[in-house]
């Protein structure tokens, strides 16, 4: 059987769905067929990974797509990302912890994929996308010049071909244009995850029974948070889905903690056991049953070619993958799907559209690559309490002035302005490499016990943490935009001097890791942080932050 169609996506999952969804939206009379392996609906909770959204992926989501009324009412609002020091700590109270004591202006909300994609197969439906679910593609065949591609699948034991003037590949690893075409690339970050998910919420609150500790970042709910359990080389992710189950995830340097010590369930709770006392406790109880239990080896990939002149686009996993630290996933997908989206559209309206494939993939990897900097070699420094906080800042910092205002202003594909943001895109990247290596640098010297570990640190009570995330959404014209870039990165100059200069403080020979020479051609007579921005260097205890 014959389907004619004018776009066919390779895999109906949370990137397939949504880019099905954004070109029905833009153009009803796009003809959007999509074939997906699995049967739908498909089960709640334990289904798949990236349940935690940040603020350019839960943007998509809610005003984009414009599904906030589900998000609102079917998923879990999240406080934030929250990060608790705590390895082989029992006593939780006594450790550092990172976090929003209130919500940030800028929402961002948990996902139960189960639950979210079978909203969103909904929705495609509902748009008239030709959604094949319980589909296997069994060949893929590019025409060539203007000749359509050819999609065979398998549904219910009848063959099926589909023909499509784009062919877009959101298959996530399976990667199946990539795979064909040989577009396989890795990268140097060398990380393994193993993640499992278990019945019910995991209650914070049986963490300590001390009131000083409960009402430390009140009146936030720590469980609403992703919370992250850092520690020498790895971070432990608990994150609560809206079906009543919690996710839970290893995700660590392949050399520091081999895969083969947490690849069984078994193992991961023995691990779970050294590492992470006070937590294993919370969870090895029969009330939270295991549901499912994968991982994976070296889960960090990138990609020869993800846009084509030739009409076929690589979108979500099926491209590149970078880490769940800081929950990227679903922003990749949110940045890709709107570069394939316009590229649909410029061949639809016969506008030349090669040239800005070329230009939209050089983009979309220059994200890829300066947002691999924040993880690649940086896990050794995660247990950290003096250090990693001020990374983590340093971290939403350069996302909030560079790359999440890109997206919210509309701005991914205005090639005019974006050659003249270039400059201080290009000054930002610098800062940033310096940074992470002089973090990297300081963070491997403290060999020893840390002064002062117990901190709480609410950052929330900073007020250029707030600025910049309420700001995201301000619609700005074009020089509004410029004029605000270039002073963020004048933000982030002024940060990383003061990050230099209390590294020194510790290290008095620490190398400056060219710091020094970019900072001096700053403008000091620029513009200046909000107040308030430093007191987390140094933190608060956990005494002193609760009313008396």
């Amino acid at each position: 059987m014959k389907h004619p169609t004018g776009v066919v996506i390779l895999g109906g999952g949370l990137a397939g769905l949504s880019l099905a969804i954004q070109l029905r939206q833009r153009d009803a009379s796009l003809p959007v067929t999509v074939i997906e392996r699995r049967a739908h609906p498909v089960r709640e909770a334990a289904f798949k990974v990236g349940e935690s959204t940040v603020e350019i992926g839960a943007h998509y989501f809610a005003n984009v797509l414009g599904f906030r009324e589900h998000l609102e009412a079917r998923q879990i609002r999240k406080y934030g990302l929250r990060y608790f020091f705590t390895d082989r700590q029992h006593d939780i109270d006594r450790c550092t912890e990172l976090g929003v004591s209130q919500l940030l202006p800028t929402p961002s909300w948990q996902l139960d994929r189960g639950r979210f994609e079978n909203f969103l197969g909904e929705q495609a439906r509902s748009l008239g996308v030709s959604f094949h679910d319980e589909a296997v593609v069994r060949g893929i065949e590019f025409g060539d010049g203007e000749d359509e591609h050819r999609v065979a699948f398998e549904q219910c034991g009848l063959a099926h071909e589909v023909t499509a003037r784009w062919v877009v590949d959101a298959s996530g690893r399976a990667g199946l244009v990539k795979r064909k075409l040989g577009l396989a690339q890795g990268n140097e970050h060398d990380a393994n995850a193993v993640w499992w998910r278990v019945d019910g919420i995991v209650d914070f609150s049986s963490w300590s029974d001390d009131p000083a500790w409960h009402a430390a970042f009140a009146p936030a709910e720590r469980w609403r948070s992703t919370n992250h359990m850092c520690g020498p080389g790895y971070w432990f992710w608990l994150i609560p889905l809206a079906s009543g189950a919690h996710s839970l995830g290893i995700v660590c340097d392949a050399k520091m903690h081999p895969l083969d010590t947490m690849n069984t369930h078994d193992k991961a709770m023995a691990w779970l056991c050294r590492h992470q006392p006070r937590v294993f406790e919370s969870i090895d109880k029969p009330e939270h049953a295991l549901q499912d239990f994968l991982f994976l080896r070296h889960f960090s990939y990138g990609c020869k070619q993800v846009f084509s002149g030739d009409r076929w686009a690589l979108t979500g996993e099926a491209g590149l993958f970078l880490d769940p630290f800081y929950s990227p996933g679903s922003d990749f997908i949110a940045i890709s799907n709107t570069y394939v989206c316009d590229l649909i559209a410029k061949d639809r309206a016969g506008v030349p559209f090669a040239p800005y494939a070329e230009i939209y993939q050089q983009l979309y990897f220059s994200f890829y690559e300066s947002t691999l900097t924040l993880y690649q070699d940086q896990y050794p420094i995660f247990g950290d309490p003096q250090v990693m906080p001020l990374k983590v800042l340093w971290d939403y910092a350069y996302y909030w002035a560079l790359l999440a205002p890109l997206f919210f202003g509309r701005r991914q594909t205005e090639l005019s302005l974006l050659n003249r943001l270039r400059p201080a895109f290009s000054r930002g990247r610098e800062l940033n490499l310096a940074m992470q290596a002089l973090l990297r640098d300081w963070g491997t010297r403290n060999t020893g016990p840390v002064a002062s570990s117990l901190r709480v640190l609410d950052q929330h009570q900073l007020d250029w943490c707030r600025e910049m995330n309420r700001a995201l959404t301000d619609e700005l014209d074009d020089d509004a935009f410029h004029a605000r870039t270039q002073r963020y990165v004048a933000w982030m100059a002024q940060l990383a001097g003061d990050l230099l200069t209390h590294a020194r403080a510790v290290h008095a020979d620490i190398d400056d890791h060219g710091l020094d020479m970019l900072l001096s051609a700053r403008d000091d007579a620029g513009p200046v942080l909000p107040a308030h921005w430093y007191n987390v260097a140094a933190g608060t205890p956990i005494e002193a932050a609760v009313p008396a």
